[in-house]
């Protein structure tokens, strides 16, 4: 059963099993940025630096820094950005890095590229240096991720995963590949041979590539094989219909499905339709947790004690089949027990939601009675933020209104429809009249208003 699993996740994700590597998670958000730091400061031959947000604030700046300083100092730094996630960043900041001697090429610009590419982005996260060690996972360059301490704002809570070994160059290769796409291949000197083993975990790297669905086919097959657990946080769970029908299905049939996603979102629609898909869910027998931090936006899966999933792809469509992505899919004991562990912490900083059944009433999403809810976490919004926060208000302000709306309207149209029913001659004469008048009123309108664009010309 194992060999056979094995051996279609080879197929669907177009992957091979790649042995003797070891893998370290890192699940807080500024640590991973001073470790991809302290790598970069490590470097003496190559960088290969890509993310699809790397804004110009103040984190921005110290990776821009560290880049500069290597690239000043003969190192070969190659920089890709998604220009449409780094739309914000302005182009000095680019100017300052091809200045110091990096090479920086932008992902598909917005205005250069065809009409049905721009919806297709680099989303990968990944960094590769001297072709000896890696990271990659969920986590942009940006001040949401390093948070403000004097200003009060959390970090948001991301996963990176830190990779040495013989899959180095399956990673490095798959930034060549991405690279190419944007103009010159990499020279062949840029990838060196494989590193040696340096330890025991085994990985495939799954390069998502648009239209391929190989994290989808992948991610389905993990979920159809799971047998005792099947653990995922995500950030942006719109699942398609197979694969949501695959989670439920797992959970129907006795797995322990928990979902962990974010309390709070700088997408809120994107929050909004996650929602959609609770109920069903929660009716199989799955668990559903929102975070209570300022935002959760790993990427993660737990399969029974075998498998770890993390990644750059979320469980969209967007994702799944529309961007280029990068994930790992480890068979390691120490990585699936380190997600699993994270996993519990996170919820408990979360708050469970059930589903209330009523009699009469649709179903209604709440949170679980008899839990106490998690202790709030001190965090002061940032602009962004602030702005999530303000569009989920006016999204229900706006819901408000309409069933407000469409209640009196409803009533409207009742008494309308009995009062036909009961008196048809007298509410037709009514109904008659009400449309003459208003016919009426309408022609004088438009009469007078000829009459006065009439002595506005020729005044």
């Amino acid at each position: 059963m194992t060999d056979r699993l094995a051996l279609a996740l080879d197929r669907a994700s177009a992957a091979r099993l790649i042995p003797g590597n070891a893998l370290r998670h890192i699940p807080d958000s500024v640590a991973a940025l001073e470790a991809m730091l302290e790598l970069i400061a490590g470097a003496r031959r190559t960088v290969h630096f890509e993310n699809y947000i790397i804004r110009g604030d103040r984190t921005g700046r110290r990776f821009a820094a560290a880049l500069a300083e290597k690239a000043r100092a003969g190192v070969r730094v190659r920089v890709l950005y998604d220009a449409l996630g780094s739309i914000a960043t302005r182009s000095r900041f680019w100017r300052g890095l091809r200045t110091a001697g990096a090479d920086v090429r932008a992902f598909r610009p917005l205005l250069t590229s065809g009409p049905f590419d721009v919806f297709s982005r680099d989303h990968r996260k990944l960094i590769v240096v001297d072709g000896r060690e890696a990271m990659l996972g969920g986590l942009c360059i940006g001040d949401e991720w390093a948070g403000d301490p004097k200003r009060g704002r959390m970090p948001w809570r991301d996963t990176m995963v830190s990779v040495c070994g013989p899959a180095v160059a399956a990673l490095e290769g798959s930034f060549g590949r991405v690279w190419a796409t944007t103009g010159e291949p990499l020279p062949r000197d840029a990838f060196p041979p494989p590193a040696d083993k340096c330890g025991s975990s085994a990985l495939r790297v799954i390069d998502g590539v648009p239209t391929q669905s190989r994290a989808y086919r992948a991610v389905q097959l993990l979920a159809a094989a799971a047998e005792e657990r099947l653990w995922i946080t995500d950030a942006y769970m719109v699942a398609p219909p197979p694969l949501y029908a695959s989670i439920v299905d797992a959970a129907k049939s006795g797995v322990d499905v928990r979902l962990l996603l974010p309390g709070t979102s700088d997408i809120p629609l994107v929050s909004r339709l996650t929602r959609i898909g609770y109920r069903g869910l929660l009716r199989a027998g799955a668990r559903i947790f929102e975070y209570s931090g300022p935002m959760i936006h790993a990427k993660t899966m737990v399969v029974d004690r075998e498998w770890a999933r993390v990644g750059s792809t979320n469980l969209n469509l967007s994702s799944l089949l529309g961007n280029y992505e990068l994930d790992i899919v480890a068979e390691c004991d120490s990585l699936t027990e380190a997600l699993a562990a994270q996993f519990r912490h996170d919820t408990a900083q979360s708050r469970e939601i059930v589903l209330l059944e009523r009699r009469r009433m649709p179903a209604r999403l709440i949170p679980a009675p008899g839990v106490p809810a998690p202790a709030p976490v001190p965090h002061k919004r940032s602009r962004r933020e602030l702005q999530a926060a303000a569009a989920i208000a006016l999204v229900q302000v706006a819901g408000g209104a309409r069933r407000m709306l469409a209640g009196a309207a409803a009533t409207a149209l009742a008494v309308l429809g009995g009062l036909l029913l009961v008196f048809p001659r007298a509410m037709s004469i009514v109904l008659a009249t009400g449309a003459l008048a208003a016919a009426l009123g309408l022609v004088v309108y438009a009469v007078a208003r000829r009459r006065t664009r009439r002595r506005t010309d020729a005044a």
